[in-house]
This record gives structure tokens, sequence and C-alpha cells, in this order.
């Protein structure tokens, strides 16, 4: 029986994982925005008989007082964490600034997934062998880090943002694999394969076809896109940080993963958390 956490675990691969690792004996506490979905997952297990194994925070992950509530509250329920498992994302044609003055999915997608990755080490080391499952695009070609404007202030467009966070979360694992490889834990980064759930978000109606054509192009079920996911949480690589899409390793060699830029990025992520 294992201990794990999901974000975004009220839809999509989330729920998926989360009903998986529950009806196999697994605790599983999930993070997401929205109590009434968090209820009906409590609910339906409480009819599987797994009401006392399974937990629901709701958090905008977007906000990082929240995050920091997260990590508290997690480590009330959970004395050792197996798997932390980052699912939250949501895309945005239109560019929105948190109350916290952060713009949106830099927020959601790398901000959050950088504080629960490396706030919950502690839980995480005490679990002996465990592993962060950072559900993202690992290596691809598209995008850029814009280090001049990391919230893209200027001339934002939604495909740049979410393609930048992928770039983001790349250099996030590095990052944390340098400073935390030695403990037992180990940062996967991976895509699962196209799914036919889509994409959350608030669109324009030229980017909601783009996203409806995708739904129709993919060839998974959430249920067949957890399959990797959970053969990492049951059996973590041996390497500090593996990049995988969807079972399959990728080379850690190219410009997504340089390590000088995964330290110049951790670098500035802890002057602006500090600034905040």
């Amino acid at each position: 029986m294992k201990n794990i956490v999901i974000t975004g675990g009220t839809s999509g691969i989330g729920l998926a994982l989360a009903r998986a690792c529950r009806d196999r004996g697994d605790n599983v506490l999930i993070v997401a925005p929205d109590p009434a979905k968090g209820a009906r997952f409590i609910e339906e297990s409480e009819k599987k008989e797994a009401g006392k194994r399974v937990f629901f925070i709701a958090a905008d992950l977007s906000l990082v007082s929240e995050n920091e509530r997260v990590l508290r509250e997690v480590g009330e329920i959970f004395p050792t964490v197996d798997a932390l498992v980052l699912c939250a994302r949501f895309f945005r044609s239109y560019r929105r600034v948190t109350a916290e003055g952060f713009e949106h999915q830099f927020a959601l997608y790398y901000l959050s997934r950088f504080l629960l990755s490396h706030g919950l080490v502690g839980p995480m080391q005490k679990a002996g062998t465990s592993a962060v499952v950072n559900v993202a695009g690992p290596g691809i070609s598209a995008g850029r880090v814009h280090w001049d404007d990391l919230e893209l202030t200027r001339g934002y467009d939604g495909w740049e943002a979410m393609f930048q966070g992928g770039k983001l979360n790349d250099l996030l694992g590095v990052a944390w694999a340098a400073a935390h490889g030695d403990r037992g834990i180990r940062y996967v980064l991976q895509f699962p394969g196209g799914t036919r759930t889509g994409l959350a978000g608030e669109f324009d109606p030229e980017t909601a076809a783009q996203v409806e054509e995708m739904k129709k192009g993919a060839t998974k079920s959430a249920e067949e896109s957890i399959i990797p996911i959970v053969a990492v949480i049951d059996d973590p690589p041996a390497e500090p940080l593996t990049a995988l899409w969807e079972d399959r390793f990728i080379g850690l060699e190219g410009w997504s993963f340089d390590p000088a830029a995964a330290t110049r990025l951790h670098r500035i992520t802890e002057d602006l958390l500090a600034r905040r």
C-alpha cells in the first residue's frame, strides 16, 4: 500500500490515476480546485468501501500561498509520500494575472510544480524509494524559455505560454535531481501519450477548434494513458532524473535539459518567490 498525492486529480488523467490507485488498495490524496468534484470522488470511494483511504484538498494551485497550505495539509495526512504525480494544468488563450501577481500558466504549470516537488522532499525521503512524476511534454522542440520575460508580458500567446511551461518543467527536473537525487527519490518527466480527455482551459474560438481536432486525433483513453505512470510509481527508474515519452526513454543531452540553464532558472525562481 502506497501513499500517493495527485494534483489535478478530479478530471482526465489525474482522475483515472486516482481511481486506479485507490481500487488496487493505495491511499490517495488528490488536490484540485473544485470542491464538488472532490466530494463526488469521496462519495464514489465510500461506495467502494475505500472512503478511509482517499483524501481531497481543495486548492487553487496557481497561488503560491495555496501551495504552501497544501504542503502543510499533506504533511498532516501522510507522514510519508511514495509518489507525487503532477497533472494540474489549465490553458489560457488570454493572459491572466493571479491575485499574487504571477501570470496564470506560469504560476500553475511551473511554480506550483516547483513548490510541491521541492516541498515534499522530506516525506518522500522517509518513504525510501519514491518518485515525483511530472506529467508534461519533455524534450519537445516547440517553444523556448523567454529569459527576459518569463511571464510573457509582451505579446502573450497561450500556446507559447504552454510550450514554455514544458521547457521550464524540463529544467525544473534537472535542477531538482541535482539537489535531491541522492535521497532515494526519482524525478520523472513523463508524457503519457495523446489522450482523448483533451486539454482543460479557457480558449478563444480558433484554439477551441484546434483542441477539438487534437481530441479527435488522440488514440488513448485516460485509463490507457496512466499505464506507464503506474509503472513508474511501482518501479521508479534507477537514475535521479528520467524523461519518458509514454514508456520510452528520452536522452537528456539536448538543450531542454541544460544544467547551466536549470541552475539559472532555479535561482530566478527562488528570487521571484522571495520577493513575493
